[in-house]
């Protein structure tokens, strides 16, 4: 199965799902313009909190679109833009590649894979329970988080449901993700 986007979601003010628009654009650097979460420095609140001088590097949110189904199998309705990701995807382990994965979306647009999401307390203010759903264990014991991940943009350009996504690896030794 090739790896193609099927939804894009953004917005202008802080919510905690995204709406479905039919575009939205990149910039280099910045993120979804017109995005709450675009800017050079973090945007999201708790990293604000933190440290407001951080860079962004959680500029573009991608979630793959086959967690909605696991999630669905256990009784939670999830659609696309409504856990604040910006790129739904079908086709891609993301969740499985390193650090520093270059992604090529549409005709233009360049990402660079920086980490996991960190899902927090407000995924269960969306549908109570669902946080339990999206970060685990695994059988060793380790934490497992399935919300997604975070990068940047290299090299800005529109994104439309229905564009491809090209994964260019790494050279090796691969880090594995973790949350950004």
């Amino acid at each position: 199965m090739s790896a193609v986007v099927t939804a894009v979601s953004s917005n202008g003010t802080y919510s905690f799902t995204k709406p479905n628009r039919e575009s939205i654009t990149l910039l280099a650097g910045l993120g979804v313009e017109g995005d709450v979460h675009a800017g050079v420095t973090v945007k999201h609140r708790s990293r604000v909190a933190q440290d407001p001088t951080r860079p962004n590097l959680r500029q573009v949110h991608l979630m793959h679109e086959e967690l909605f189904a696991e999630v669905g199998a256990e009784g939670f309705e999830v659609t696309a833009g409504d856990l604040g990701e910006n790129i739904t995807t079908r086709g891609i382990d993301l969740l499985g590649l390193p650090v520093g994965t270059v992604l090529r979306v549409g005709e233009e647009a360049v990402l660079e894979v920086t980490g996991l999401r960190n899902p927090c307390l407000q995924i269960d203010t969306f549908r109570d329970g669902l946080l339990k759903q999206v970060v685990g264990r695994d059988e060793a014991g380790n934490l497992v988080r399935k919300a997604g991940i975070m990068s940047i943009v290299r090299h800005g350009g529109t994104v439309r449901p229905g564009d491809a996504i090209t994964v260019e690896l790494p050279s090796e030794p691969h880090r594995p993700l973790d949350r950004v």
